[in-house]
């Protein structure tokens, strides 16, 4: 008896094993798109930020099973704010390089929604200013902090021969500007994608 229950269990963790590798995908990917980026400012003396248009762009992988994936990615991202103080116009351009981890469900006929973190890294912070036709601009590297955190949600659609599309929403978490007496200041982007799938397996 013993003897038919470990075969029984053997033939079904064999079955379920052949079922996963048989939904099972693996594929690396190039990802690029349009950000429109805003900061979230609390107590500012300015009120009138603006979204600025930006573009994001990098590369992917994509770890699926069933219903369920894992995509993590690498992008460099453009991302910033305008606004208005007085008669002085400044635009506040941040370049990120950015590592979200998707987690993805997966829905009939491809489409998918979306949640993950996203762990950002600094690399160019500039604050360019305007007054009549006079524009300068200042390295402001120093006054940000050099990571940020965010909470990523969306939706995609994996269409055939290697196309995805995605609409995902960046949300700030961690506060980015450097000083204790600083405003409150986090990254808030939304982000629309087309991608393509270089390398597939599976399904």
């Amino acid at each position: 008896m013993n003897k038919l229950k470990i075969t029984i269990l053997t033939f079904a963790l064999v079955g379920a094993a052949n079922f996963a590798m048989a939904q099972a995908q693996f594929a690396l990917g190039i990802k690029g798109g349009l950000n429109f980026a805003n900061l979230d400012v609390k107590g500012s003396v300015s009120s009138n930020y603006n979204n600025r248009t930006g573009y994001h762009a990098g590369a992917f992988a994509l770890i699926k099973v069933a219903s369920i994936g894992i995509q993590p990615e690498i992008l460099f991202s453009k991302q910033g704010t305008k606004y208005t103080v007085n008669t002085t116009d400044y635009e506040a351009n941040f370049d990120y390089i950015n590592v979200p981890i998707m987690v993805k469900f997966y829905l009939p006929l491809g489409l998918n929604l979306q949640a993950g973190p996203q762990f950002g890294f600094l690399t160019t912070s500039e604050i360019k200013s305007k007054v009549g036709n006079i524009s300068s601009t200042q390295d402001a590297k120093d006054f940000y902090k050099s990571s940020d955190v965010a909470a990523s949600f969306g939706a995609g659609w994996d269409l055939p021969f290697g196309l995805t599309i995605d609409a995902r929403y960046n949300l700030g978490l961690s506060k980015i500007n450097d000083g204790a007496n600083t405003n409150n200041t986090k990254n808030q982007v939304f982000q629309i994608s087309a991608g393509y799938k270089l390398i597939k397996f599976g399904k």
